[in-house]
């Protein structure tokens, strides 16, 4: 042992920090290095470019509804109907995305109010699998959906999805039909059925229950869409105008009513759903 060595291991050295690993997030579009607890407390918003990301289902519960609301039962569906096997087995990766989320799919929904007026919401969680539609999600909209017809309530759906789940086929395009049938019930019953897309919000969702609300409003920069930019771009051999399938550009199109910062979202939301059905107040 030299020296060296033997007096460096006689000093009083204070113990190395453990330091979490969640303490720093970084922005996804400004790439700024933000403090975890002030990106939550400014509801998952950047304060540097105003980018808002991506939250959990129970966050954004959490943010819209007034406390006190109550979860609905999670649809029990058969799992793996097909026995579809990628470069992993569908169950594992089942398996793999409920080890790190609160719930068994990509679909949440509550019975509660929000600013006094009664509303059932359900909310996709991108986290999940991409938010993908397949049967569990299917039923858990249709079940919200029964539910906001059984109380008469308004109906507020949150979509963040990368569209059908490929690994239920055929079974997961089923809820397309599903959905909108569910929407007309509504529709019929005089119900508000209100849509706020969140990025992002593609594929079989959008071509489904994501555009057939009453209301559309969408989160600032949220990229909405059904295919992705550069398919089109391959397709109709044109290039496509700046901010194309942004909610600005959709917004400024005729597509959706209003795009609202995710601080306004319940006040607005709140607005809404006063001038769309005042009897739900609770």
């Amino acid at each position: 042992m030299s020296w060296i060595t033997r007096v460096r291991n006689s000093l009083p050295f204070a113990k190395r920090r453990e330091v979490p690993d969640n303490l720093w997030v970084k922005c996804p579009r400004c790439n700024e290095m933000l403090f975890s607890k002030e990106y939550a407390e400014n509801l998952y918003v950047c304060p540097r470019c105003d980018h808002h990301g991506r939250i959990g289902a129970l966050a954004r519960m959490n943010q819209l509804m007034d406390p006190g609301y109550e979860l609905l039962p999670e649809p029990q569906v058969k799992e793996d109907p097909l026995r579809f096997r990628d470069t992993k087995r569908y169950a594992d990766r089942l398996k793999q995305a409920r080890a790190s989320n609160p719930q068994r799919d990509a679909f949440l929904a509550a019975n509660g109010t929000i600013e006094g007026h009664r509303a059932v919401v359900g909310v996709q969680d991108f986290a999940f699998m991409g938010g993908s539609m397949g049967m569990a999600v299917g039923d858990a909209f249709c079940a919200a959906a029964a539910c906001a017809l059984k109380h008469r309530c308004a109906y507020v759906v949150v979509t963040a999805a990368g569209g059908a789940r490929m690994q239920e086929g055929i079974l997961s395009l089923m809820q397309m039909p599903r959905a909108t049938v569910m929407v007309r019930r509504l529709r019929a019953a005089r119900l508000p059925y209100i849509v706020l897309l969140t990025d992002p919000t593609t594929g079989g969702v959008t071509a489904s229950y994501a555009m057939l609300g009453d209301i559309h409003i969408a989160e600032p920069d949220a990229l909405i869409g059904f295919a992705g930019q550069r398919v089109i771009q391959e397709t109709i051999r044109e290039q496509l105008p700046e901010g194309f399938q942004r909610a600005e550009y959709l917004h400024k199109h005729g597509m959706v009513d209003m795009v609202v910062h995710r601080k306004e979202l319940r006040a607005t939301l709140a607005q809404v759903l006063g001038y769309l059905n005042p009897a739900v107040a609770a």
